[in-house]
C-alpha cells in the first residue's frame, strides 16, 4: 500500500531535484566545515566535552522524565540563570530544542484573542506554531514595518504577537528590531524575536536584542536555540519571570515532553562560559563572513551565513557534490527550505577557521560554480 500511495511521491521530488537523503558523517573526518551551525568552534572544544561527559557521570545519560518531574536538575538551573544574565533577561526557560521552544512559547501566548503577525521568511518551527496556534495568522512581506503596523491598528482582538528572527536564517540578513519593538508597544502588542542565529554572534555574542537595546523590555520575547553556537542542543525562552511561570504551567511542548538531557545542558553551559571568557570569537566569525561573501559577491551578510543563489536545485546538488568530494562541506538549501524559493549553495562560517582554510574553501567552491 505505501509503494502506491508514496512511490509517485518520491518520483516527482527527484524529477524535480527536491529529493532529501541522510548522509552519516565520519567521526574526525578532515573536511573543511561550512556546513554545520557550530557558530564559535566548540562543538569539539575539551573544556565542552569534559563538562558533557562530567554530566553524564554525576546525571546519567537522560533527564528520566518532563522538567516538571524529575527532569529539573541543578544545572538546568544554572544555565538559566547564567544566560539570562548574559542575554539581559528576566529569566529563561530551558526546552529540549530550539524547535520546541518556538512552538512552545507561540503556542502557550496564542488562542482565541490573540492575533499573530508573522514575517513571511521565519523558520518552520515558527511556522507550525502558527498553525497551531488557534489564532487569527497573518503573514507580512519581509522585513515590512509598515504592514505590521497597518494590521495592529485595525485589529478586533485584544492580544497580539508579532513574531520575527534577529538575523534570519538563509539570506542572513537582519530584522529592523527598532522598529519592530517601538511598533509593537505603540499597539499593546508583544514582539517575539528568535534569535537562533544571533546568540554568539551578534551584539558581540550577546545577540541582536541586547545590542538593539531591547533586552529586558516586558513586551519583548526571545527564543534561543543552544544547538548552534552554544555547540549542544536544546532551545531557551528568554523574557519576564511572568512569562516562565506562564509557560512553565502552559505550554504543552515544556510540559509534556522528557527534559533536556543533562550532558546537553553542562555542554551548552561550559559554552558559554568558554564565549564570556574569550570574547574575541564573534568578531572571528564575522571576519570569516566577509571573506566569504568578498569571495562571491553577495551581499555582506548580518549574520554568520553566506548565501550563494544557484540557477536551480540540480545544480546546487551538483556543487555541494564537488565540494564535498574535494574535502568542502557546504549546505544545499532547495525549496522549501529557502523562502524566496531560489536555490543555494548556504555557507556557514565559524571562529575556529583559519585562513589556510578558508583559502582552500574558496577556491573549491569557486570551481564548482564554474560553468
Amino acid at each position: 500500500m505505501l509503494t502506491e500511495w508514496l512511490g509517485p511521491k518520491a518520483v516527482a521530488l527527484e524529477t524535480r531535484g527536491l529529493t532529501r537523503r541522510l548522509h552519516a558523517r565520519a567521526a574526525g573526518d578532515d573536511l573543511i566545515d561550512l556546513a554545520g551551525n557550530d557558530y564559535l568552534g566548540l562543538s569539539r572544544d575539551s573544556r565542552v566535552i569534559e563538562a558533557a561527559a562530567e554530566a553524564v557521570c554525576t546525571w546519567g545519560t537522560g533527564s528520566t522524565a518532563s522538567r516538571l518531574v524529575t527532569g529539573t536538575t541543578a544545572l538546568h538551573e544554572e544555565l538559566e540563570q547564567e544566560l539570562a544574565a548574559y542575554a539581559g533577561q528576566e529569566s529563561a526557560l530551558v526546552f529540549s530544542s530550539g524547535y520546541l521552544a518556538n512552538l512552545g512559547v507561540v503556542t502557550a501566548l496564542a488562542g482565541p484573542g490573540t492575533l499573530l503577525i508573522s514575517d513571511e521568511h521565519v523558520h518552520a518551527s515558527l511556522v507550525d506554531a502558527c498553525r497551531l496556534s488557534r489564532s487569527r495568522v497573518e503573514i507580512v512581506p519581509h522585513n515590512d514595518v509598515d504592514a505590521v503596523a497597518k494590521l495592529l491598528a485595525e485589529r478586533n482582538e485584544r492580544h497580539a504577537v508579532v513574531i520575527t528572527e534577529s538575523i534570519f536564517s538563509v539570506l542572513s540578513d537582519e530584522a529592523p528590531l527598532t522598529d519592530l519593538a517601538a511598533t509593537a508597544q505603540q499597539y499593546e502588542a508583544l514582539l517575539l524575536v528568535d534569535e537562533a542565529h544571533g546568540l554568539g554572534v551578534t551584539g558581540n555574542g550577546h545577540g541582536s536584542v541586547h545590542a538593539a537595546g531591547l533586552a529586558g523590555q516586558d513586551h519583548v520575547v526571545v527564543t534561543m536555540t543552544l544547538s548552534k553556537a552554544m555547540a549542544s542542543q536544546g532551545g531557551v525562552v528568554l523574557g519576564p519571570s511572568v512569562l516562565r511561570d506562564h509557560l512553565i504551567n502552559r505550554s504543552r511542548p515544556f510540559i509534556y515532553d522528557t527534559g533536556l538531557n543533562p550532558a546537553a545542558v553542562a555542554a551548552a553551559l561550559a559554552a558559554l562560559r568558554v564565549l564570556q571568557a574569550e570574547p574575541h570569537r564573534p568578531a572571528a566569525i564575522h571576519a570569516a563572513t566577509a571573506r566569504l561573501a568578498a569571495a562571491f559577491d553577495v551581499p555582506p551578510p548580518a549574520g554568520p551565513i553566506v548565501s550563494i543563489p544557484m540557477p536551480g536545485p540540480h545544480e546546487t546538488v551538483r556543487a555541494a557534490n564537488f565540494c564535498h568530494t574535494n574535502g568542502i562541506r557546504v549546505g544545499s538549501f532547495r525549496p522549501p527550505s529557502v523562502p524566496d524559493n531560489i536555490s543555494r549553495l548556504r555557507l556557514t562560517a565559524n571562529a575556529a577557521l583559519t585562513d589556510p582554510a578558508l583559502t582552500q574553501a574558496i577556491r573549491t567552491i569557486q570551481t564548482a560554480l564554474t560553468p
